[in-house]
C-alpha cells in the first residue's frame, strides 16, 4: 500500500500530460497519477462511477485541473467539487494556459486552492509542476478527518 493517495490530473492535452507526469516522476511524486482527459471523466473518478466504480475508496491528495477541457470544463468540475461536502476539502490546483482574468477570479470565488499558469518554456514547466507536487502531495497538511493514506 502506498503511503500517499493518488494525484488526479485532469488534462486534455497529451503533451501537457506527458510533461506533468515527467515532472512528478523526476521528484518521485508519481505515486499513482490518475490521468483523465475531460471533466466528465474527472467527476466519474471522484464519484466512483462508470469505469471507476471499482476503484479503491479515498480521495486524491490533490487535483491538478485544466480549465479548458471537453465535455465538462474545469470551472464546472471545480464548482461540483467545492459544492460537495465529501469532496470540498480536496486541494484543487488549476494548472492552465488561461491568463484570462475572469477565469482567475471565478476559480478563486469557487474555492480553488491555487491557480498556476502553465509556463511555455519546458524547464520552467517541469519546475512549476514539481513544486506543486511537492507542496500538495508531501508538505501540505490536510484538515483533520482526512487521511492521506489510501483507505
Amino acid at each position: 500500500m502506498d503511503l500517499f493517495k493518488n494525484i488526479l490530473l485532469a488534462e486534455d492535452n497529451p503533451k501537457d500530460v506527458e510533461l506533468t507526469l515527467e515532472a512528478l516522476a523526476e521528484h518521485k511524486l508519481a505515486n499513482d497519477v490518475i490521468v483523465v482527459n475531460d471533466g466528465a471523466d474527472a467527476l466519474d473518478y471522484l464519484y466512483r462511477r462508470g469505469r471507476y466504480e471499482s476503484r479503491s475508496a479515498g480521495n486524491p491528495a490533490v487535483i491538478l485541473l485544466d480549465l479548458k477541457m471537453p465535455k465538462v470544463d474545469g470551472i464546472q468540475v471545480l464548482k461540483t467539487i467545492k459544492g460537495d461536502e465529501r469532496l470540498k476539502t480536496i486541494p484543487v490546483v488549476v494548472l492552465t494556459s488561461s491568463r484570462e482574468e475572469q477565469d482567475l477570479v471565478e476559480t478563486y470565488r469557487l474555492g480553488v486552492n491555487a491557480y498556476v499558469v502553465k509556463p511555455v518554456e519546458f524547464q520552467e514547466f517541469l519546475k512549476a509542476v514539481s513544486q506543486l507536487g511537492i507542496f500538495w502531495a508531501l508538505i501540505n497538511e490536510p484538515p483533520p478527518g482526512t487521511d492521506r493514506r489510501l483507505q
